[in-house]
């Protein structure tokens, strides 16, 4: 994520004090400033989650509706809201986007990632269970379905998704005796 540029996200003006924005070292890095009051503003990620939902190995993917990569397929994921529990965004993003209700079953990974053009994303991926619902296209998911993990509907749209699809495999692999 280098080649990012986080002063491109930076405020022009101070959420303090109204001045102009500067920027200053600040813990090794060039950060927003303002020169007036000392107000830093830190870029952090934005946080996200997503599911590993499974029904007889198969897992539940979602084809986006909208851009940035319209029409491609992710796991049923999306941005916490400002006053949620990690856990309730995995479960309210999926009940949205897929139909389904659903229940935390173990975390699975946590990975770094970013959302075009150029927003850094922290998703944090559970496994989770069918409680209730019935599937059907939601919310910004053009389309739903559960698909093997070796006939995937199509493109994957993120590369934290992608790797949370190896790792899948590598697991299938695993439980089955293969290297």
């Amino acid at each position: 994520m280098s080649d990012l540029d986080p002063l491109r996200h930076a405020h022009r003006f101070c959420p303090r004090c109204g001045a102009a924005m500067t920027t200053r070292p600040d813990n090794g890095l060039m950060r927003p400033a303002c020169g007036e009051c000392a107000y830093v503003q830190y870029l952090n990620p934005a946080p996200a989650a997503a599911a590993i939902i499974l029904r007889e190995g198969r897992l539940c993917l979602v084809r986006r509706k909208y851009p940035p990569k319209e029409g491609l397929w992710t796991l049923p994921a999306g941005f916490q809201e400002y006053d949620e529990e990690i856990e309730a965004c995995v479960v309210r993003e999926v009940r949205e986007e897929t139909g389904l209700e659903v229940e935390i079953t173990g975390l699975f990974a946590a990975h770094t990632g970013v959302l075009p053009p150029d927003r850094p994303v922290l998703l944090v991926v559970y496994r989770v269970r069918e409680t209730g619902g019935s599937l059907q296209a939601g919310d910004d998911a053009a389309a739903v379905g559960f698909y093997g993990l070796d006939d995937l509907p199509g493109e994957i749209a993120f590369a934290a998704h992608r790797r949370v699809i190896a790792a899948l495999r590598a697991e299938r692999g695993r439980a089955k005796g293969s290297p």
